[in-house]
């Protein structure tokens, strides 16, 4: 009987216990829900900013951030982050934040174009901005940034153009506005007189190759070459390319030699692509010296999305120095401008290549080695074949090899070269520089 009644003692007891923690368990979750939270105590972003303001600054292509009168952070956009303006919840640009308190003080919008550290970079490259700040209601502020270093930078390349071009063209203008005064002082001088006019023609002539290689160049920068796009056979370029230099090639004892390039196709505009690898060439010529070789190749590269065709020119020049090989392809920069002048090149034949190459999906690369030559390589989508025609039981039709054959029949030594070449798969991509010849 008395062990009953501890029993049940401890019973009661123990739900008596149970019975309190529940009890304070249920107050301590009312005062939970009754204490004010950080959000609670602020309200929701939405609801501070004005209706519609949020969805207008998510269509803005400016980097937007709105401040509360605390100088807090209320809505801040991804390109915001991205540029740095915004950390920890707080702006992160001082001027910006005292352009903001000014505005939230007098009402006035402010604008100012700043240089911004890039974050992360550990150079001193600079980030140019454009801030507008502007009230927004009564007690926020709204603050829009604009990058402008893109448009900085082409504004640069622009300013540059037009220096470069300038003075390109002061230079044969001047030389002959002079010549032309030294033929009128030596007008009782006939060898005087040829001689100055001699001058005369080579600066014209270097005159109008410079205004048409910026004709050239404005053309492929701003026309689309897929409008006028077909298959174009990369032999007959190579032809063209070699009839280009053959003069020059002849007067230096240049030997040219072509290969690979039989039954290869590129989709293009024939017009740009002749004269890119026409570039190529000449400059291979140009910068060759006497009695060497010029050789170009062509093979099928097979990569993913589909094949790509190489046209590889390969010289025994004096070849380019590392640290001039970024900058090459830039418009009017020359590694030897003396050198340069002397062999008639203005600066723009390489641009013209490149902008050739990316306008057709392609691309354009270099390995050189000075003393040694370079080698330019040429890439670009491959054209599909053309489906072979109907069979003609015609005793006068012309074989392949005398069709390969006609397109360089204006140059009978380098035909043969054409048609002799070897398979597109087993071409080199390059010829390697053979010795000089004795």
């Amino acid at each position: 009987m008395d062990v009953n009644a501890a029993v049940a003692a401890a019973a009661a007891i123990a739900g008596l216990c149970t019975g309190v923690i529940a009890m304070l368990a249920f107050r301590w979750s009312e005062r939970d829900q009754a204490r004010p939270t950080r959000s609670s105590m602020r309200p929701d972003i939405n609801a501070v900013l004005p209706p519609g303001v949020d969805t207008v600054l998510s269509v803005l292509r400016s980097s937007a951030v709105v401040l509360d009168e605390g100088d807090a952070v209320v809505k801040a956009s991804s390109a915001a982050y991205a540029l740095g303006l915004v950390r920890g919840g707080k702006l992160a640009v001082e001027p910006m934040l005292h352009m903001a308190r000014d505005t939230r003080r007098d009402g006035e919008i402010r604008q100012v174009e700043l240089d911004l550290p890039r974050r992360g970079t550990g150079r001193g490259e600079a980030l140019a901005v454009s801030a507008r700040v502007a009230p927004l209601g009564s007690r926020l502020v709204l603050l829009l940034v604009e990058d402008l270093t893109e448009a900085r930078r082409i504004e640069a390349v622009r300013r540059d153009f037009v220096a470069n071009v300038s003075h390109e063209l002061k230079t044969p203008v001047g030389a002959i506005s002079l010549l032309s005064e030294a033929v009128m002082d030596a007008s009782d001088d006939p060898e005087a007189v040829s001689r100055f006019a001699g001058r005369m023609q080579i600066e014209s002539t270097r005159l109008i190759n410079l205004v048409q290689e910026l004709i050239d160049l404005s053309r492929v920068q701003n026309d689309d070459p897929l409008e006028d796009a077909e298959p174009v056979r990369v032999d007959t370029l190579v032809a063209e390319a070699i009839d280009r230099c053959r003069h020059t090639a002849s007067s230096k004892q240049i030997t040219m030699a072509a290969g690979g390039t039989a039954d290869l196709r590129v989709w293009g505009n024939r017009g740009q692509l002749a004269a890119a690898l026409g570039n190529l060439v000449e400059n291979a010529v140009n910068y060759s010296p006497a009695r060497t070789r010029v050789g170009i190749a062509g093979r099928r590269v097979a990569v993913p999305g589909g094949d790509l065709i190489e046209i590889a020119v390969t010289d025994q020049g004096i070849g380019i120095p590392e640290k001039d090989r970024e900058r090459i392809f830039e418009r009017f920069y020359r590694v030897d401008p003396a050198r340069s002048r002397a062999t008639g090149g203005t600066g723009l034949g390489l641009a013209i290549v490149k902008h050739v190459a990316a306008s057709h999906g392609g691309e354009v690369a270099v390995w050189s080695s000075e003393g040694q030559g370079s080698t330019f390589t040429l890439r670009l989508p491959e054209a599909a074949a053309p489906a072979p025609a109907a069979p003609v039981a015609s005793p006068a039709s012309p074989t392949p090899s005398a069709s390969s054959t006609s397109t360089g029949s204006s140059a009978p030594p380098v035909a043969p070269a054409l048609t002799a070449a070897p398979e597109p798969h087993t071409a080199p991509a390059a010829i390697p520089a053979p010795e000089v010849l004795p």
